[in-house]
């Protein structure tokens, strides 16, 4: 029970994904992956000098190179503010760092993807061990200095990614940081205009890459709601779920 707790679980698959096929010329995919190759190693190699600036940079050439075009609405975040957001993809990373410096909370299994994990860590990434439930308080504590720190820390409290058509339930843990550092919440939806964009399954990280690259175009959407400013001493699982609900003056649809 704690482990079904503590690693929620998808049940969007294969089946989830558009049928109808939207794909690029012939050799358009090869070109896009090539082209996404050298924008990460250049960026990698120049972030440790530019840090935030660059990291912006590399993320929104990243999406342009895979051809997806980024639509942002709703309020500027601010600095020192909890961002969270529903989760459809590993899309989803390069969207929150292209539009604002945050520092991501993500499982630890993305520390180890090629680049996408290095472009996180870049980040100042905090990473969950989700096969130790008894450090979760630790976790929760550093998101908690980030914010007083005056970071805006993005996370994604669904647990896992879905299609994009069906959502999970907002877990209340990481709540609690904002909470105790007084921070703002920011909802946000991200929604694209494919659900070939999900990263679900049995998806490995490569092929997801290789179907992005492969589409003719793909649109992501990132509206971001009105903050909610927790009280002292505020329940973390009604925010929790004042978030996800406020997600739909945000513009969030299930079936977008």
């Amino acid at each position: 029970m704690i482990a079904a707790l503590w690693q929620p679980v998808s049940g969007c698959g294969p089946h989830c994904r558009d049928a109808a096929g939207r794909h690029a010329f012939p050799g358009v995919a090869t070109l896009r992956m090539i082209l996404l190759a050298v924008v990460l190693v250049g960026g990698l190699l120049l972030a440790p000098l530019l840090r935030g600036l660059v990291l912006r940079g590399v993320a929104r050439a990243m999406l342009a190179v895979l051809g997806v075009r980024l639509v942002r609405r709703g309020p500027a975040l601010k600095p020192g503010s909890l961002l969270v957001a529903n989760h459809v993809s590993w899309l989803d990373i390069l969207v929150l760092t292209a539009v604002s410096p945050v520092r991501l909370v993500a499982k630890g299994e993305v520390g180890a993807w090629p680049g996408i994990g290095s472009l996180a860590g870049l980040s100042g990434a905090i990473f969950i061990d989700r096969s130790r439930p008894k450090a979760l308080p630790a976790t929760v504590a550093e998101v908690a200095a980030a914010l007083r720190s005056g970071r805006t820390v993005a996370a994604f409290p669904e647990g896992t990614t879905f299609c994009g058509t069906s959502q999970g339930r907002f877990r209340p843990a990481l709540f609690q940081a904002a909470v105790d550092a007084g921070a703002p919440v920011v909802p946000a939806s991200i929604r694209y205009d494919s659900t070939a964009a999900a990263f679900i399954g049995d998806d490995t990280l490569v092929d997801s890459v290789r179907r992005v690259a492969a589409l003719r175009s793909l649109k992501v959407t990132l509206v971001t709601a009105p903050a909610l400013r927790p009280e002292p001493g505020a329940d973390r699982r009604l925010l929790a779920r004042a978030a996800q609900a406020s997600m739909g003056v945000a513009g969030y649809r299930l079936a977008a």
